[in-house]
């Protein structure tokens, strides 16, 4: 019965990704506008290195970029706030507990957007209990 299921490919898992963004709250997704939501197998070395990893699956998510209560009007061009999510360690993860891979993904995505607004874990959870 299972001999056809596999794990989710990189695109597959950013469509997943995608498709949960817009089961968000309006309201939250109306502030994320310009956010990029994109899906990597690893992090790169230098956010293993930079986050202090003592493995490369020891990070399922990433925001990178200016959260919004630092941004001001004057800022200079920079790039976009990305939000990162990590198949690998997600599946590794998602193999280990008793949680949906969906709702692992949309935790780990809310987490890492709650970082674009400075949010509080409170306020992520509340966020998360309305997306469900």
């Amino acid at each position: 019965m299972w001999t056809d299921l596999k794990a989710p490919s990189l695109a597959e898992m950013e469509a997943m990704a995608h498709d949960v963004f817009e089961r968000l709250p309006a309201e939250f997704r109306s502030l994320c506008q310009g956010v990029i939501v994109r899906v990597d197998d690893f992090p790169t070395e230098e956010v293993l290195d930079e986050m202090e990893c003592e493995s490369e699956f020891d990070l399922l998510g990433l925001f990178q970029g200016i959260g919004l209560p630092q941004q001001s009007f004057g800022d200079v061009a920079r790039l976009p706030n990305m939000v990162w999510l990590y198949r690998r360690p997600i599946l590794d993860y998602w193999a280990e507990h008793d949680e949906s891979l969906g709702h692992i993904v949309r935790h780990v995505l809310i987490h890492e957007i709650g970082h674009h607004f400075g949010l509080s874990d409170d306020d992520m959870a509340a966020i998360e209990a309305k997306a469900e």
